[in-house]
């Protein structure tokens, strides 16, 4: 039972690099400009970031709304966006 246990744990920590190298390369494949020409350096980097992280971070940059429905900015904007994701 021991052996089987440590056979997995070897399994799933080669498997779930791979699984983060592959968002990766699908986030870098994204990385084009608008005239379709890929991005390189800064450019680049900033898309990829956006692309990595953005799924969570949109739905609270959506939440961030005043009272009037009219978006939010600044220290406002950011103070929204930290207690929507847990005080992180």
């Amino acid at each position: 039972m021991k052996k089987i246990i440590i056979a997995l744990s070897i399994a799933f920590s080669f498997a779930i690099p791979s699984i983060a190298f592959a968002d990766q390369a699908a986030c870098e494949a994204k990385a084009v400009s608008k005239e379709g020409k890929p991005l390189y350096g800064a450019a680049k980097d900033a898309s990829i970031k956006k692309c990595m992280g953005g799924a969570a971070d949109a739905g609270c940059e959506a939440k961030a709304v005043s009272k009037d429905g009219k978006p939010l900015y600044g220290a406002a904007k950011a103070a929204s966006i930290k207690k929507c994701e847990g005080g992180k």
